[in-house]
């Protein structure tokens, strides 16, 4: 069975590289002079996003997944003036929908294990 927290976790991280990987095109659209920089910082942003997916088997995933948030939040304050507070804005949704399956992922992991519990304890009453 699948662990819910990871594929919450994971499904976020694609999404945001998806999100930020259009928001890249946007900024280096919007201020040409700086274009390579938008791409370079933009594709590496996108390229962490999925790396991050790949490494939520173990605790260092998550730490990365959050380093990534605060990332993606302050490149907001990086980006032309005319589209900065809607990359803030999207780096604060992303990271409250992170911190958000991170919390339900958590809850139904836990109310598995007491389903789980459950009904071994059924089974093992009825042998």
């Amino acid at each position: 069975m699948r662990n819910p927290k990871r594929v919450l976790a994971a499904s976020t991280l694609v999404s945001e590289a998806l999100v930020v990987f259009f928001a890249t095109l946007a900024a280096t659209a919007l201020h040409r002079e700086e274009q390579g920089r938008y791409l370079v910082a933009g594709g590496v942003l996108v390229l962490l996003c999925v790396l991050c997916a790949g490494l939520l088997r173990s605790r260092a995933g998550y730490v990365l997944g959050w380093a990534l948030q605060v990332v993606i939040v302050a490149s907001g304050f990086v980006v032309p003036e005319a589209f900065r507070w809607t990359m803030v804005g999207i780096g604060v949704a992303f990271a409250g929908i992170w911190w958000g399956c991170l919390h339900i992922g958590e809850r139904v992991e836990r109310e598995r294990e007491q389903v789980a519990r459950g009904l071994a304890d059924r089974s093992g009453s009825e042998g």
